[in-house]
C-alpha cells in the first residue's frame, strides 16, 4: 500500500514549504530563525570582567554619564552559585510568632474593609480584625510548623551570587565603550577584556 504525501501539510523536521497545523489559537506561523526559540539579538561583545558587581555598576554608570546608549550594555554574573545564609532555629512558637504576624496584616487589611463601611465605631472593627488574624495566623503557623515533623528546623535566606561580573555592549558600539571605560578611574583594577 503506497501513501501519497501532500507538499503542503506540516512535517516535523522540514524547513520551510508546510503549514503548520492549527491550534487552539487558530493558524500559527512557521518560527523565524533556526526554530531554536527567539532570536538572541544583537551580537555582543565584553569591555570587562570585574570581581565584584558595585565595580560593574560604576562602569556602567560612567558610561551613562558620558551619553553612551546604556539600554544597548547589560551586566552579565558568570559562575552563579546558590548562597542559603541560615537565619537561625524554628520552633513551634516562633512559626506561631511569624504566622501571627502575617495574620495581623492580614487582619489588619480585612479590618479596614469592613471599617470603611461600619456606620459605628470603625476603630473597633480595625482592631478586631486585627486580633482576630493575627490568633488564626498563630494557630495556622503552629501546625503547619509541627506538621512538617521536625524538618528543616530553621529560617533562612538564599541569594545568587557571581564570581565574575562582564559588563557587554551589542557590537556595533563596542568601540566607544572602551574609549569611555579607558577614562575610568577603577583604582588600580584594570578590567580584563575579551577580544
Amino acid at each position: 500500500m503506497t501513501t501519497q504525501s501532500n507538499p503542503s501539510a506540516w512535517q516535523p523536521g522540514v524547513t520551510g514549504g508546510g503549514t503548520l497545523p492549527s491550534g487552539p489559537g487558530g493558524r500559527t506561523a512557521a518560527p523565524s530563525g533556526d526554530g531554536h526559540g527567539p532570536p538572541a539579538g544583537p551580537p555582543t561583545v565584553t569591555i570587562g570582567a570585574f570581581a565584584d558587581y558595585p565595580t560593574a555598576q560604576r562602569v556602567v554608570d560612567h558610561l551613562a554619564d558620558n551619553r553612551f546608549p546604556v539600554e544597548r550594555a547589560a551586566i552579565v554574573g558568570t559562575d552563579l552559585t546558590l548562597v542559603e545564609t541560615v537565619l537561625g532555629r524554628m520552633t513551634t512558637a516562633r512559626a506561631a510568632l511569624v504566622g501571627a504576624g502575617t495574620g495581623a496584616w492580614i487582619g489588619l487589611f480585612i479590618g479596614l474593609l469592613f471599617g470603611i463601611f461600619t456606620v459605628g465605631n470603625w476603630v473597633a472593627v480595625i482592631l478586631a480584625g486585627l486580633v482576630i488574624g493575627a490568633l488564626w495566623g498563630a494557630v495556622f503557623g503552629a501546625v503547619a510548623h509541627a506538621m512538617t515533623g521536625g524538618q528543616r528546623d530553621f529560617t533562612s535566606a538564599s541569594s545568587l551570587r557571581a564570581n565574575r561580573y562582564a559588563v557587554t555592549v551589542e557590537a556595533d558600539v563596542a568601540d566607544q565603550a572602551r574609549q569611555l571605560l579607558a577614562r575610568l578611574n577603577l583604582g588600580g583594577r584594570a578590567p580584563r577584556t575579551a577580544g
